[in-house]
Order: structure tokens, then C-alpha cells, then sequence
């Protein structure tokens, strides 16, 4: 038997903003769900506009299983790492924190920074909230008209989300199906594929 695949992911709910004062820095942390980089790249330059004049913009996201962090200025290791262990303590993946710092005049030293910003991202984090998102791969099925039932009933049995239908000389079934269904499924597709049932089939992962 394969490794049975995660099914769910926890994404957060909503953008968060959350401000503190410490030792009269200001420090605003803002969250925002983000599925690829291009969102994240359009979020921070939002940030950066509003907070324009702002002494440091440091951030960090998990999008698509990708993990990054900048200090934007700060100590090497005191404000983009404490954002991202904050994610990761949330839990939450495809999000992206962005920390702006409005410096007071005060010195916080390595492990006031790190408090600061990981701290602040958390509880940003904590007023996004969070929901799950099911994990699916896509398929496109090939099918004559008179197989639209078989397919239908099949998709149905594996879970099938956000079906729907192609109409030409053949009929092409597309739909996504939550990953822990999907080795069956595609069994069940050879078996078909094999007694002409359907004509082919494609596969797409995201």
C-alpha cells in the first residue's frame, strides 16, 4: 500500500492586521492568504507603498511548500526568521506576514528584535483565523456520450469537486478529486481505459 497523502491544509481565513508599541518602536504586522508568489510580491509592495516611509519592512511566507524570510535591514537572523517560525507555530501554510517596523529611537538589542517581530506575527496571525482547505489533483476525462453516466458515478464514489463538461465529437468529464482518493481513482480509470469505457485520461497536480 502507498503512503496515505494529507488531505487537508489550514489556510488562514482572513488579512489580519495587528499593531504594538514596544520601547517606542511601532510594529505592525499585517497577514495576508497568498496561493502563489505573485500574490506575495503584489502584498508586499502594498505594504512598502502604505508604510513608504517606514524603517524596515521584514516578512516571510509558506506558499506552495516553499519557505522564505527577509530581515529587509535588520540583524541577520533577528526579524524575517521569527516571522516565519511564527507561521510555522501557526500552523497555516500559502500565507504571507509582513512586519513593518516605525523605529522609536530605542534600541531593543538581538533578542528584543526576535521577540518583537515573532511575537507581533503570531498574534497577527492568531486574528486571521484559520479554515481548511482540501488538497485535490486535477483530471480530465475522454469519454463517447453514452459513458457520461459510468464516468459521473465514478467521479461521485472518489469525491469528485468542481465537475464539469466539455461537449464535441467526444465528451471530456474535468473535475478535481481530493488526493487520498486519487491512486484509486486512477485504478479504476486503467480498468475502464482497458474495456473502452473511456479513451484516455490526463492528470494535473497543484
Amino acid at each position: 500500500m502507498g503512503e496515505r497523502l494529507e488531505e487537508k491544509i489550514f489556510i488562514p481565513q482572513r488579512p489580519a492586521v495587528y499593531e504594538e508599541k514596544i520601547k517606542r518602536s511601532v510594529f505592525i504586522a499585517e497577514v495576508e492568504p497568498c496561493s502563489d508568489e505573485g500574490q506575495a510580491k503584489d502584498f508586499l509592495a502594498r505594504v512598502i507603498s502604505l508604510h513608504r516611509d517606514a524603517t524596515h519592512n521584514c516578512r516571510a511566507y509558506i506558499i506552495d511548500g516553499v519557505e522564505y524570510s527577509s530581515d529587509d535591514g535588520e540583524p541577520s537572523g533577528t526579524a524575517g526568521r521569527p516571522i516565519l517560525n511564527a507561521i510555522k507555530k501557526s500552523g497555516l501554510v500559502d500565507v504571507m506576514v509582513v512586519v513593518t517596523r516605525y523605529f522609536g529611537g530605542v534600541k531593543l538589542g538581538v533578542r528584543g528584535l526576535i521577540d518583537a517581530y515573532g511575537e507581533t506575527a503570531l498574534k497577527a496571525l492568531e486574528l486571521s483565523g484559520r479554515k481548511e482547505k482540501i488538497l485535490t489533483s486535477k483530471i480530465k476525462i475522454s469519454l463517447e456520450y453514452n459513458s457520461m453516466g459510468t464516468v459521473t458515478k465514478i467521479l461521485e464514489l472518489h469525491g469528485a469537486l468542481n465537475l464539469s463538461w466539455e461537449y464535441g465529437e467526444i465528451v471530456n468529464a474535468c473535475a478535481e478529486i481530493p488526493v487520498n482518493f486519487f491512486e484509486n481513482l486512477l485504478r479504476s480509470l486503467e480498468e475502464l481505459k482497458a474495456r473502452k469505457i473511456i479513451k484516455n485520461f490526463l492528470t494535473s497536480h497543484p
